[in-house]
């Protein structure tokens, strides 16, 4: 029965069934491929061509269907933010926060949010603003913010 049926259509149909898989099982990659089988299917439909180059062009498409696929869902650049996704301590690196008790390069504590953290550098008193700069273990590492007078 498969004899009687075009290679460009098999291809067309294997390139189909890629796509009803891809969203069965998302993952993005089972779509491009299933392009680039439709393509071949077409371009097999509309030259005679036999199953090498049917091959060799499914390789060809599927290769540029990837990398097309990759400049599309690319992500610009690398964010620093995703770097510390899942470093809490990380993600404090650049916040302002409030002194409480006064930093010096021994210790001291600053609010952070809601709650109050280990901190050395400064040197700061309380009421001051430092930034964040390092964090090492649990200990916050903060350097006064010099802000211009109000005018």
């Amino acid at each position: 029965m498969l004899d009687d049926i075009a290679p460009g259509w098999l291809w067309a149909i294997g390139g189909i069934v890629l796509l009803a898989l891809e969203m069965v099982a998302p993952g993005v990659f089972l779509f491009w491929i299933g392009i680039a089988a439709i393509v071949t299917g077409l371009f097999a439909l509309l030259f005679p061509i036999g199953i090498a180059g049917q091959l060799g062009l499914f390789a060809i498409y599927a290769l540029l269907a990837v990398f097309a696929g990759r400049r599309f869902y690319a992500v610009k650049g690398d964010s620093q933010v995703d770097a510390r996704l899942n470093d809490r301590t990380a993600q404090l690196i650049g916040r302002r926060v409030l002194v409480v008790q006064p930093v010096d390069e021994d210790g001291g504590r600053v609010r952070v949010g809601d709650s109050e953290w280990s901190a050395r550098g400064g040197p700061a008193q309380p009421g001051d603003k430092v930034r964040i700069t390092g964090v090492e273990g649990n200990c916050l590492i903060v350097e006064f913010e010099r802000q211009l007078p109000a005018s």
